[in-house]
């Protein structure tokens, strides 16, 4: 018997691990990449949508894009282009594309006609901030009961990367990841704990080079990625959101309560992960606290193949 494919949404913000995970997304057959929205984070909204219209015309898919917020809800915009570079994926010299996959609608409107579209429940995989995300759950409350689960990249069950307790997506738009966590629906924090473990070595990387094209792309990117280094290893955060989606038996996952610190001066964008119950709250979300780095790069490569 064939299941069908996963419904999802990609909210993303490319940046070059979110396009190593948008190759493994589109090319699974287990996954419908029926929308992918973008979000200002990496680099800014119109840079990081060229890179997706990039991606999706070297991969040769035809997946509807829509823009989605430039900054967010409250604080400064703040980006990431010290680790990406400043077009957010340096290192490849892509075709220009053009702008036949993007929508008219925005990110949010482009969301809900999907989601209430859909015959089943679709999946929302955010991988950049999450303002998009808040927005929609706020301005189209009705999604709620069409949206399977939230699979998120984000936060940290100890250390941050951004601050000394924040990690980036959350950091840059706490409001937004708030009001996600206390929406009531089913999310899953794939954080920067695993991502930390999720690790390409440089053997790895030249393994990919001689794969297919997809692989030289990506080894390519490689070479500007500041996410870790080629010798002590790359870090692949975005692509484990991917891996939990397709593969979620490599994850230690806990159900606890998640909130997020807004105010305070050393901790604003904190992922508060009460993993010892002191806060005397529900569970809100599963948290993934660990990975088989072995199972995940195994995974990594194999689904790399797949790829043209």
């Amino acid at each position: 018997m064939t299941t069908k494919p996963r419904p999802i949404i990609i909210d993303t913000d490319p940046g070059i691990d979110d396009a190593v995970a948008l190759a493994i997304a589109l090319y699974s057959e287990k996954l419908d990449v029926r929308l992918i929205t973008t979000i200002a984070g990496n680099v800014s909204l119109q840079k990081v949508t060229t890179n997706a219209l990039r991606l999706l015309k070297f991969f040769g898919k035809n997946v509807p894009v829509a823009l989605g917020a430039d900054r967010p809800l409250i604080k400064d915009p703040i980006d990431a282009s010290d680790i990406h570079g400043s077009t957010g994926m340096d290192g490849f010299d892509f075709e220009e594309p053009t702008e036949d996959l993007v929508l008219k609608e925005n990110a949010v409107n482009a969301m809900h006609r999907v989601i209430m579209a859909s015959e089943e429940p679709m999946t929302l995989v955010p991988i950049g901030p999450l303002t998009n995300i808040a927005l929609l759950l706020k301005m189209y409350p009705e999604v709620k009961e069409k949206i399977a689960e939230i699979v998120l990249m984000g936060g940290s069950t100890t250390r941050g990367n951004m601050g000394v307790m924040s990690e980036f997506n959350i950091f840059a738009d706490p409001e937004a990841a708030k009001i996600v966590f206390s929406a009531g629906l089913p999310v899953v924090m794939v954080g920067l704990d695993v991502g930390l473990k999720a690790l390409v070595y440089p053997e790895d990387s030249a393994q990919l080079k001689e794969m297919n094209e997809t692989g030289n792309m990506i080894y390519q990117l490689f070479q500007k990625y500041r996410g870790g280094s080629m010798k002590t290893g790359l870090k692949m955060y975005d692509s484990c959101a991917i891996a939990y989606l397709l593969q979620p038996e490599m994850f230690q996952v806990v159900d606890t309560f998640v909130d997020v610190e807004l105010n305070g001066s050393l901790t604003a964008g904190c992922t508060v992960v009460d993993l010892k119950g002191y806060l005397k709250q529900p569970s809100n979300a599963k948290v993934c606290v660990d990975l088989d780095p072995d199972m995940f790069k195994q995974w990594f490569m194999e689904s790399l193949k797949k790829c043209n």
